[in-house]
């Protein structure tokens, strides 16, 4: 079973941000979402309209099997599944190499693993990591080569989580049910779906992400992890009678 997809085509945002930048190669690794593997996941309410559900994996069983089995991998042998992923990863600096392309991987398509934990980034200086999290403990804590931004909620139980994160400095992505505004939360909203890349170069900014699969249509599930007329000023209300408007502009 291989673990990477290096193809740069097994996702539809990843083939975007490859295609809109020359000179690299993106690889990715998907795997399947739970409470475990996506541990802030739980407290933002978003398991239930995660990306998991979108694009292809709606209409093949077979994409979301997949990615259980290398969940199921990771959870029973993490040794055997960390040293292929070494493996995996030493052959894709090579590809890249041989091709004359910068490396850039992203192993939290769905999940949010602290990569850094077990030396993965460390391990491969040369290629660029990045990542979505909803873990604001490990912002800027991350090696050099291991960039994240932060992915908001509103629910309530994540809210401290939220506060730390616009500390850092970090861009907070953001799904919006159309239309996006301008500002939120005291922030430029900027459009984030068109590069991950792009959006890691906009410090201090929402990356505004429109939403797609379950997320489309408002629900019980979804009230908090996506942004509409119905919810964004409460979200805001909560926001600003923690943090005043010049802190965060």
């Amino acid at each position: 079973m291989k673990l990477l997809d290096t193809t740069g085509n097994g996702n539809s945002k990843i083939a975007k941000t490859q295609a809109l930048t020359s000179g690299i190669r993106l690889a990715q690794l998907s795997l399947h979402p739970d409470n475990e593997l996506c541990p802030g996941s739980k407290a933002a309410e978003c398991i239930d309209d995660c990306l998991l559900y979108s694009g292809l994996a709606k209409v093949y069983d077979s994409i979301n099997e997949a990615r259980a089995r290398k969940a199921e991998f990771f959870k029973t042998d993490e040794s055997g599944f960390l040293d292929q992923l070494r493996r995996e990863l030493k052959n894709f600096l090579k590809l890249c190499a041989k091709l004359g392309l910068i490396p850039w991987v992203r192993l939290n398509v769905l999940s949010d693993v602290a990569w850094e934990k077990y030396g993965i980034p460390e391990e491969f200086p040369k290629i660029n990591f990045y990542d979505y999290t909803k873990r604001a403990a490990r912002l800027l804590k991350t090696p050099p080569n291991y960039s994240l931004m932060f992915s908001y909620s509103g629910a309530a139980k994540y809210h401290n989580q939220v506060l730390k994160a616009f500390q850092t400095g970090v861009p907070i992505a953001t799904v919006f049910r159309c239309p996006m505004p301008e500002t939120f939360l005291g922030r430029d909203v900027v459009n984030g779906d068109q590069s991950d890349l792009l959006n890691l170069s906009h410090p201090g900014k929402i990356i505004g992400l429109k939403a797609k699969g379950p997320a489309l249509v408002p629900s019980e599930t979804n009230k908090f992890f996506v942004v509409d007329h119905t919810n964004r000023e409460i979200f805001e209300n909560r926001f600003f009678k923690q943090i005043p408007l010049q802190k965060v502009a």
